[in-house]
């Protein structure tokens, strides 16, 4: 698996996961996407 599809992979994983979270305003939405996000740069790097 190339790095790219890897990366999706994660982001695609870290959506659905914050979707299932119960996040109940906005702000935690954000919140939720930005630690996705982060742990994706932690994994490719």
């Amino acid at each position: 698996m190339n790095r790219t599809a890897s990366f999706r992979l994660v982001i695609a994983a870290g959506l659905v996961a914050s979707l299932l979270s119960a996040c109940n305003t906005v702000k935690g939405a954000g919140r939720d996407v930005e630690s996705v996000g982060r742990a994706a740069e932690r994994a490719i790097d």
